[in-house]
C-alpha cells in the first residue's frame, strides 16, 4: 500500500517503499499512476515536478512522462524530434481497494502475483469499517511475526489477558492452517471483559470468559486478525504493511466490526486500536537485533512459534524466486548509483536506462 486514496490527487506525491522513491498522481480520468521517481535524463526527482497533460514533468529539465512511464516530451529537442524508445521510467500496476492505493512493485505477470488480501466485510450490511494509519520504526517482518504470535497477547496486551498473573498459565493450543500464500491459526483464550463501557455493554459480558480469536499472514506483509469477544460480537481486522526501508514501516489498518456500527462509536474503537498498536510497537522497537534473523539458529523456538517458523520458511522460498532485494549492495552503492525495481514493462521491452535493483541470487 502506497497511501490512502484520499491523499493521492492531481498533484504528484512522493512515497518511499522498499527503500526506493516513487511518484504517485492521478490523471484526468481519476486513475492513479505509480512511477519510479528517478528521471532517466540526469536523475531529477520527478515528484518535485508538476502534472502537465496527464504527464509528470521533471522539475530539472521539463521532460514529461505519462502514466505508463513513456517520455512524451523533451523540451530541449523541440517538437520535431522523435523521442528515443529508451527514454522511459518504470511504471507499476495500481489498484484502489478499501480506500487504499495498492501498488505492485515488481515485474511478475498478474496471474503470478500474490492476491491482495480481501476484506469481505467491507461496505457490507451490518458491518462498520474504519481505517487507521501508523508509522513505526520497526522491521516489517518483526511486525508480521508479532501478529502471528499467539503467546504475546497475555503479556503485551492487558485487555487480551492477565499479564501472566496466574502461576499455572499456559498458552492455549493453536490450530495452524497453511495456505499457498500464508499461515494462520485460531485458538481460544481466557480474557477479561472489554474495557470501554460502550463496547462492554454491547457485548453483554461483564466477567472474565473464554473468547475465540484467530490471526494469520497473507503474502509477505499482510495480516488478518479475528477477535470474537462473544459468539455474536465480531471484530475483524486487516493490516497492510509497507516497508519504507529496513527499519521503518507504514501500517494501514482496515478494522471492521458488527456491533456499535453507528459512526459516533468510531472514535472509541479507533482509540482502542491505537492503544493495542502502540503496545506492540513499544515491544518491537526494543527487539535485538532490529531485523528479523534469517535463521532460527540463534533463537529458541517452542510449539507456539510454529506460525513464525512457517513464515520464515515462506520468506526463504520467495527469496529463491528472486523476490528479495540485496539491501547490503544497495546500501554500499547508494551514493553513486540509482536503481529501479523492475516493472512489468521490463519483460516486454529492452533498453532501460536505469539499472534494475540488485537482488539476492538463489
Amino acid at each position: 500500500v502506497a497511501d490512502q486514496s484520499q491523499n493521492i490527487t492531481e498533484s504528484p506525491v512522493k512515497k518511499k517503499m522498499l527503500g526506493q522513491n516513487f511518484v504517485l498522481f492521478r490523471d484526468t480520468t481519476g486513475k492513479v499512476h505509480c512511477l519510479s521517481d528517478v528521471c532517466v535524463h540526469r536523475g531529477g526527482s520527478l515528484s518535485g515536478g508538476k502534472i502537465v497533460k496527464d504527464c509528470i514533468q521533471c522539475p530539472y529539465h521539463g521532460w514529461q512522462f505519462n502514466g505508463k512511464g513513456k517520455c512524451q516530451k523533451i523540451p530541449s529537442l523541440g517538437n520535431s524530434k522523435k523521442i528515443p524508445s529508451r527514454v522511459k521510467v518504470d511504471s507499476y500496476p495500481t489498484k484502489e481497494l478499501y480506500g487504499l492505493v495498492f501498488c505492485f512493485l515488481g515485474d511478475l505477470p498478474e496471474k503470478e502475483r500474490c492476491p491482495i488480501m480481501k476484506v469481505k466485510e467491507y461496505e457490507q450490511e451490518g458491518w462498520r469499517t474504519t481505517t487507521q494509519y501508523f508509522q513505526f520504526d520497526i522491521d516489517y517482518k518483526r511486525s508480521i511475526e508479532n501478529g502471528i504470535d499467539g503467546a504475546h497477547n497475555e503479556f503485551v496486551h492487558p485487555t487480551h489477558g492477565f499479564s501472566g498473573e496466574d502461576d499455572d498459565y499456559k498458552s492455549p493450543p493453536i490450530d495452524v492452517k497453511n495456505t499457498k500464500w500464508g499461515t494462520g491459526f485460531f485458538n481460544q483464550m481466557y480474557a477479561p471483559p472489554l474495557k470501554e463501557k460502550a463496547m462492554r455493554e454491547a457485548s453483554g459480558r461483564n466477567t472474565n470468559a473464554v473468547i475465540e480469536a484467530g490471526t494469520g499472514h497473507h503474502g509477505i506483509s499482510m495480516l488478518w486478525t479475528y477477535i470474537h469477544p462473544t459468539p455474536d460480537i465480531f471484530i475483524h481486522q486487516y493490516m497492510y504493511e509497507t516497508p519504507i526501508d529496513e527499519t521503518h514501516t507504514n501500517l494501514f489498518l482496515v478494522n471492521t466490526r458488527n456491533f456499535l456500527i453507528e459512526p459516533e462509536h468510531d472514535e472509541t474503537v479507533m482509540e482502542r486500536n491505537q492503544v493495542v498498536a502502540f503496545q506492540d510497537r513499544d515491544v518491537l522497537i526494543n527487539l535485538h537485533p532490529r531485523l528479523t534473523p534469517e535463521t532460527t539458529k540463534n533463537e529458541f523456538f517452542v510449539t507456539m512459534d510454529r506460525p513464525i517458523k512457517r513464515y520464515r520458511e515462506l520468506l526463504d522460498e520467495w527469496q529463491l524466486n528472486g523476490w528479495r532485494i540485496n539491501i547490503d549492495e544497495v546500501s554500499r552503492t547508494r551514493m553513486s548509483h540509482a536503481y529501479a525495481i523492475p516493472s512489468p514493462g521490463r519483460r516486454k521491452t529492452k533498453g532501460w536506462v536505469v539499472d534494475p535493483i540488485p537482488i539476492i541470487k538463489s
